[in-house]
């Protein structure tokens, strides 16, 4: 199997559920985090997190009109609000996510 047969794609249609991934991420044991990220591919602007690493990667996207105005993520974790904000804020009760402009990758949307 190469690697690319181990990668899954699930499309989200908004901020919001894909934003739920990292809430439920940021639960786990682990506390691990996933990094969004930004490309254009194929005159798409599209958000993704990656997560996964036995059994195969998982890739949740989304395709958004505009590319993202700021540099972060405001998450709040009790409710799943969130906000584009320019840096890292004060409130302990909110995840500060960087979204992080990728120019090239491997990964082949569908």
């Amino acid at each position: 199997m190469s690697s690319a047969d181990s990668v899954t794609y699930l499309k989200y249609s908004g901020y919001e559920d894909l934003l739920k991934v990292i809430l439920y991420s940021s639960q786990s044991m682990l506390g691990a985090i996933p990094l969004i990220y930004h490309i254009t591919h194929n005159g798409q602007n599209i958000i993704f997190i990656q997560t996964g690493a036995i059994g195969g990667t998982v890739v949740h996207y989304l395709e958004v009109k505009d590319k993202p105005s700021k540099k972060f993520i405001e998450l709040k974790r009790l409710t799943g609000d969130f906000a584009f904000v320019e840096k890292i804020g004060s409130d302990s009760m909110s995840l500060y996510i960087p979204i992080l402009e990728l120019e090239k990758a491997t990964l082949r949307f569908p």
